[in-house]
């Protein structure tokens, strides 16, 4: 299989912090149009190892290309979608301008970031005919699974290529986790790749 039909190919990376070894050694292909999780228990590295497909923090050895080129390029760090572990959204901002605001951060304005908005709200159940529209209530009138749900509206408003989700269903009650999953399912239906630990 080539580079250009993987995903991620991932080389040989290890990451160390001072005596602490994070990610030894660690080679990975995930190919195009996947789900992919990365799995393990507190400390294992899922986190570190995603933070390096990201470009935040760099591999002391090995090398890591995505979509087929390095991961230090830019214009292919926009075609990712990334929630992280740690939620933040702006709680005191009414939930469709916070959506805006993250679309408008990865290109999408007007009238196609509103289409998108609604699409997503209606589609994990944010907006429903005759009843409550929680686009336009404040991020802190949400439960935290709703919180969760826009945060992950946020992560795919851009339509990335790959998806790189880090602790997706962590406290989520069971109906949120599976309208996710659903979520998830239909992307890689679409094409898309799906990353994401537990």
């Amino acid at each position: 299989m080539t580079s250009t039909r993987l995903a991620i190919d991932v080389r040989g990376v290890r990451k160390q912090y001072a005596e602490h070894v994070a990610v030894r050694d660690l080679t990975l292909q995930v190919p195009t149009g996947t789900v992919y999780g990365l799995l393990g228990p507190n400390g294992a590295g899922k986190t570190t190892t995603i933070r390096m497909l990201l470009n935040i923090i760099a591999p002391d050895q090995g090398s890591i290309a995505i979509l087929g080129v390095p991961n230090t390029d830019a214009a292919v760090l926009e075609r990712i979608g990334y929630l992280p572990e740690e939620r933040g959204l702006y709680r005191k901002m009414e939930v469709r301008r916070v959506l805006r605001f993250l679309a408008e951060l990865k290109g999408v304005k007007g009238a196609d970031a509103e289409r998108r908005i609604d699409l997503w709200l209606e589609r994990l159940g944010l907006r429903e005919s005759g009843g409550k529209d929680w686009g336009k209530a404040k991020v802190d009138e949400l439960s935290r699974g709703m919180q969760q749900k826009v945060q992950f509206i946020g992560t795919l408003l851009h339509d990335p290529d790959l998806v790189i989700l880090d602790e997706p269903f962590s406290g989520l009650d069971p109906i949120n986790a599976q309208a996710l999953k659903d979520t998830v399912v239909e992307l890689r239906r679409l094409g898309k790749t799906v990353i994401f630990s537990t």
